[in-house]
């Protein structure tokens, strides 16, 4: 189990990148019970001209597009605790939301607390370059949404397989996010689920970052992927919702 200290670094890194993320320079996390909201047109919390909420902890950060925007979300989600601020039913029920992303559950590693895997797994990992074409054939058995999910196309470092042959049964890699940051990214074949094999190949990925002295980053919304971050020893420190107003 991590330490305190260790636990405390990574949620204090956590809100820098956040923080960053948010394209406003004066941005900041509010207090609890009182999210802190920032016009901020370009931020990256959500897409284009959404709503972005962050929270870690029991403290929120929120970007919205426009004054107009803002100014709505001050007023309705005022005095909600992060789990409610994250809840897209609450939310919806207080605003004039036409759309959701979310939630997803933000999950962060402190070095030391990896855990080691135990599977049955008879193939070793492997590791192949980002834009193999193994990944691009693993990347369309998948389908767009598992595939657009995982985000393993957007990797930067090598991607961790285990294989069958020539094809790909499952991959992990990490993109690089400001703040030294590993946003890990993992997909496993549809007929290869179940097997242990996304817990092989995300430990080599988390390895890899912890390595570099990156911070490890897991979003999941899927309960089975934020199953595997547990099991190697990620913790849910907080959840992002996107919300686009009428």
């Amino acid at each position: 189990m991590p330490t305190a200290p260790l636990i405390s670094r990574a949620r204090a890194r956590a809100r820098a990148l956040w923080q960053e993320l948010s394209a406003e320079p004066a941005a900041a996390f509010g207090t609890p019970g009182h999210p802190a909201v920032f016009v901020a047109p370009e931020s990256s919390l959500a897409p284009p001209s959404w709503v972005g909420v962050v929270a870690l902890g029991d403290c929120a950060l929120i970007t919205a597009p426009t004054d107009r925007a803002a100014d709505s979300v001050r007023s309705a989600l005022d005095g909600l605790t992060t789990d409610g601020l994250t809840d897209p039913a609450t939310v919806a029920g207080l605003l004039p939301v036409a759309d959701t992303l979310g939630p997803a559950v933000l999950g962060y590693l402190a070095p030391d607390d990896l855990r080691p895997v135990a599977t049955a797994a008879a193939d070793p990992v492997g590791s192949l370059t980002p834009g193999d074409p193994a990944l691009r054939a693993l990347l369309a058995e998948a389908g767009q949404s598992d595939a657009g999910e995982s985000g393993l196309a957007d990797v930067t470092s090598p991607v961790f397989v285990v294989r069958k042959g020539p094809e790909v049964l499952a991959a992990a890699g990490h993109e690089r996010w400001p703040r030294d940051t590993a946003h890990l990214c993992v997909l496993t074949a549809p007929d290869a689920r179940g097997r242990g094999l996304a817990r092989q190949v995300a430990h080599a990925a988390t390895a890899h970052a912890l390595t570099a002295g990156l911070l490890p980053q897991w979003r999941a919304r899927p309960t089975a992927s934020r199953r595997v971050a547990q099991a190697l020893g990620y913790r849910e420190a907080g959840r992002q919702l996107s919300v686009r107003l009428t």
